[in-house]
Parts: structure tokens; C-alpha cells; sequence
């Protein structure tokens, strides 16, 4: 099956990904603020083309009920998650407008524009896929080392992708992309293999992005 592959294909990339020292910093809830916040100030900037390449999927879906889930889930992506990035951003007073958008997150918001706009569907479906697998996979992880949320400073972070209805969007997205794996020829096959792994590795990229508060080693050199 395709996911079973992928995820043994990325298995380093997924212990790397648990021990980033950004996620166990999340999970124990000694991450500084200032990281967090400029990771969902990247976040809310991503999931909006994170939503559109969702859109296109349904779009191109052939199948009502695939077309149906990836419409729901777009919707998702803007509303309740951002709301729950809002939400943060108030509380930890952060400055939206004041943190330019990192490159790593335009890499991987291009990516998926890219892809949304040039490949098949298949390969679209797995491109979205890690964004879903990987934090529930995380959020799962963080709840079970945290245990009791209340009085946490990430709790509402952690409860978000650790929610059973979030996981089973994930089985949802899962099953489409096996499906249609299956169902494809060897060149897309392949192609649904890399987008797949490239978009995992984003991933990892985008919290160690946050980690380090990435910014643009050229901006020193460009006039205001």
C-alpha cells in the first residue's frame, strides 16, 4: 500500500521530526513564546495555500465523496485552525504584520501551489497528505508524553491534532491516497511517491524554520 510505504520510506525523517527540539519543547511546554508565535504567523500563511491546493483537489476529484472530503477540509483549513492560530496570536501579543513570511514557508506554499496548478490529481492528494498524517502523528505523540492538557501552555495546539475527529480526516486522506495509488500507472505512481516525500521533508523544514526564526539572508542587502 502506498501509505505503509511512505511512511517506512520516511521513517528518519519522522524521528527527526519527533525530536526536533521545537516539537519537545511544544510538548513539554517550555517553548519560548517568540518561537511559537512566529511559527503560527508562518502556519496561518501556509494554510492558505494549503487550502486552495485542497480546493483544487476536490475540483479535480472524479469521485463525490473524495470530492466532498477535500471541499470540507479546505473549509477547515481556514476556519478552525486559524481561528485557533488567532487566537494564540492574541494572547502572546505578536505582531503579524512585523514577521515577514520565511522562506522555507514560500517553498512550501509554492510547492503546493505548483502542484495544484501542474500535476494530476493523484499526485496533488499525496502532496496534502503529509500536512494531515504528520500532525496528527505529532499531536498523538505530544498528547501521550503531556498527559493531562489542563493549565498547558500549547494544550489547545496539542488537542487540535491529537482530536479523534482530526484523526479520522487523516484515515480519510490516507485511504484516497492508497486508492489511488493502486489505481495508478508506474510514472504517476512515482510521481505521488516524491511529492509525497518532498512535502514530508517541508515539514520537517518549516518547525525548524520556526525553531531558528528564520529570516531572508539577502535582506540586509535590499533598500526599504
Amino acid at each position: 500500500m502506498f501509505c505503509d510505504d511512505m511512511w517506512q520510506r520516511t521513517a528518519e525523517l519522522m524521528k527527526a521530526v519527533h525530536d526536533h527540539p521545537f516539537n519537545v519543547a511544544l510538548g513539554d511546554g517550555t517553548l519560548d513564546p517568540g518561537r511559537f508565535a512566529f511559527y503560527i504567523v508562518q502556519d496561518g500563511r501556509y494554510l492558505e495555500a494549503f487550502s486552495k491546493t485542497l480546493a483544487t483537489a476536490s475540483a479535480r476529484a472524479t469521485d463525490p465523496g473524495e470530492a466532498a472530503f477535500y471541499a470540507q477540509s479546505a473549509h477547515t483549513a481556514l476556519a478552525a485552525e486559524r481561528m485557533l492560530h488567532a487566537g494564540y496570536i492574541a494572547d502572546l501579543g505578536a505582531d503579524a504584520a512585523g514577521i515577514a513570511t520565511s522562506p522555507t514557508c514560500l517553498a512550501y506554499a509554492s510547492f503546493l501551489q505548483a502542484t495544484a496548478l501542474t500535476a494530476p490529481y493523484p499526485v496533488i492528494a499525496a502532496a496534502v497528505l503529509p500536512c494531515f498524517w504528520i500532525y496528527q502523528d505529532v499531536g498523538t505523540a505530544l498528547l501521550g508524553r503531556a498527559g493531562d492538557l489542563d493549565g498547558h501552555p500549547y494544550g489547545k495546539w496539542i488537542s487540535t491534532y491529537s482530536d479523534p475527529a482530526f484523526a479520522a480526516s487523516v484515515e480519510q486522506a490516507k485511504a484516497i491516497a492508497d486508492r489511488l495509488a493502486a489505481a495508478a500507472g508506474p510514472d504517476v505512481r512515482a510521481a505521488m511517491e516524491r511529492a509525497y516525500c518532498r512535502a514530508a521533508a517541508y515539514e520537517w523544514m518549516f518547525w525548524d524554520s520556526a525553531w531558528r526564526r528564520e529570516t531572508w539572508p539577502t535582506e540586509r542587502w535590499l533598500a526599504p
